[in-house]
């Protein structure tokens, strides 16, 4: 079924107050979907073995440190959510919180004017969409770190993405989630500033090719 596109805002992280900016669009898509405090799940997707892979588990690391009361994180360094479980992980979300909103979490690559932006749209993000890996369609709202430049060798370039730049990222996205959090679940309410205008572009999350055990048997890593 084809359902409507929703506008990708980006966010340039390298600029001071990326992580509010972020923060405060996902609190205006979180206090826009209806019912009041609802439980959130943060499901962070990728591969700790591969650099460009792993903001997600570093974004679950943290987030799962922080023992939120109204919120559950799968996905972190020790248990990542990657290729070979990703499906099976959302039909366990499915039954276990099937109210809940779930907020997906991934590396992204993009083109070279989005390179080290952060993205946020309401709706789900597509893994693997990007070297044409099919995998369930995630989340209620999706963010993505855009790591590095999509072309040819996009295995590669995952392998050779600076940490530095990921780390910045994942704490960045940290940081506005839990902006976020503590103003969904707070008393305090604003309006969105006026300064956010979507784009039009999606970029593409690439797949979860690698799991733990395929990363030790494979030069690549590739399943």
């Amino acid at each position: 079924m084809q359902t409507r596109k929703e506008s990708v805002y980006y966010i340039e992280n390298a600029l001071r107050g990326a992580d509010i900016k972020l923060g405060a669009l996902l609190f205006d898509f979180l206090d826009s979907s209806g019912d009041e405090r609802k439980e959130l799940v943060f499901l962070c997707i990728g591969s700790d073995r591969i650099t460009g892979d792993s903001l997600g588990p570093l974004v679950g690391h943290h987030l799962s440190k922080r023992g939120l009361p109204h919120a559950h994180v799968y996905g972190t360094l020790s248990q990542p959510v990657h290729a070979l479980n990703l499906n099976e992980t959302v039909r366990q979300l499915k039954q276990q919180h099937p109210h809940s909103l779930i907020i997906a979490i991934d590396a992204s690559l993009g083109s070279r004017n989005h390179l080290g932006f952060l993205t946020i749209t309401k709706g789900a993000l597509e893994p693997g969409l990007g070297v044409r890996k099919k995998l369930l369609p995630v989340g209620d709202i999706s963010i993505t770190g855009i790591v590095n430049i999509s072309g040819t060798f996009d295995h590669f370039l995952l392998q050779t993405t600076r940490l530095a730049t990921v780390v910045q990222m994942a704490d960045s996205i940290v940081s506005g989630i839990l902006f976020a959090y503590s103003q969904y679940f707070g008393t305090r309410r604003f309006s969105r500033p006026p300064f956010f205008q979507p784009e039009p572009e999606r970029s593409l999350s690439f797949a979860k090719l690698t799991s733990l055990s395929a990363a030790a048997s494979s030069p690549k890593g590739r399943t």
